[in-house]
């Protein structure tokens, strides 16, 4: 068979790209009934136990992460396969000075699929042209996380019943933010309406808004947070990143910009969810997390069922 990487979202058509949702929602559908086998005593094996039985797969972090990589790696326990690999770089060879190259062609012989996450962007493709394996980016700095983005639009289609006719609003760090670059590409397959706020340093590039340009989908820009809430179906809110930005004057000035709370939230459409990639440092007020549009919690639990439908669809593994 043909090795399948998943690098960026632009990777998978529309209609894999609805696969993949699908089988998530087989995968959750899976877990509940699993669970409820449990709790009345009965077989509680889940019938995706077996699935990768024999299989062996590497979450390769060079960057921090926790809900990915916790949420790839329960979704690998889960499917039945085993896990190897690191989430700190500097216990690896790579602090002796081995290069990427040489880090992912030795780990394509003890695996069957790397999962990775690099600080730099173009890391991942880089790996998936090396490896002889399947390569699943896990977010390769400012640049792509495509796993995030399909376990935001399975929430999106379970939150709202659907893909197509959606206005969504994406808040906080457009120009560095790789979870937001990723899911516009996505719903820009979809009627989807956006509104961009963010300060004038960190609005969305470019080369974003002229692919909105030329799939001739509509879009705002605004600097006002509250303004623009009553109307929308989603709001997807993002934390300003320390980590991308070269100059700490320039965050000092931003970091602050946006806090949502729940006061904010009075006129909202009662259908409106609120999603998060997390972690969260303060533009979410706590007092959001009582609302009912808050659903950034259950996004997270999403992402194993998302994560898990990945991997099977990369391996060509039938459910």
């Amino acid at each position: 068979m043909t090795k399948r990487s998943l690098i960026s979202i632009t990777d998978l058509t529309k209609s894999e790209i609805l696969r993949i949702t699908e089988l998530a929602a087989d995968f959750e559908a899976a877990t509940a009934a699993a669970n409820l086998a449990t709790q009345n005593e009965s077989d509680g094996s889940m019938a995706t136990r077996g699935l990768l039985q024999g299989k062996v797969i590497a979450t390769l972090f060079f960057e921090p992460s926790t809900r990915t990589r916790l949420s790839f790696e329960s979704a690998i326990n889960r499917l039945g396969a085993r896990v190897i690999g690191f989430s700190d770089a500097s216990n690896t060879s790579v602090a002796k000075g081995e290069t990427l190259h040489d880090t992912i062609s030795v780990i394509s012989n003890y695996c069957d699929m790397i999962v990775m996450r690099h600080s730099l962007e173009g890391a991942a493709r880089y790996a998936s042209e090396v490896a002889s394996v399947p390569v699943v980016n896990a977010g390769d700095g400012a640049n792509q996380h495509p796993s995030q983005t399909l376990l935001d639009l399975y929430s999106i289609q379970k939150t709202q019943g659907r893909l197509d006719g959606l206005k969504v609003m994406m808040v906080g760090d457009l120009k560095y933010g790789r979870t937001v670059h990723s899911l516009l590409e996505a719903l820009s397959h979809f009627d989807t309406e956006f509104v961009f706020v963010s300060p004038p340093e960190l609005r969305m590039p470019a080369e974003y808004r002229n692919l909105l340009d030329r799939k001739g989908l509509r879009y705002t820009e605004s600097s006002e947070l509250a303004d623009n809430i009553a109307d929308i179906d989603i709001l997807y809110m993002t934390r300003i990143q320390k980590e991308r930005f070269n100059d700490p004057m320039e965050y000092e000035r931003v970091k602050n910009t946006y806090v949502l709370r729940a006061s904010m939230l009075a006129g909202a459409r009662g259908s409106m969810k609120i999603l998060h990639p997390l972690p969260r440092v303060g533009e979410i007020a706590t007092d959001v997390d009582d609302s009912p549009h808050a659903y950034y919690f259950k996004q997270v639990e999403n992402g194993v069922y998302a994560r898990m439908a990945i991997i099977c669809y990369l391996l060509n593994v039938k459910k």
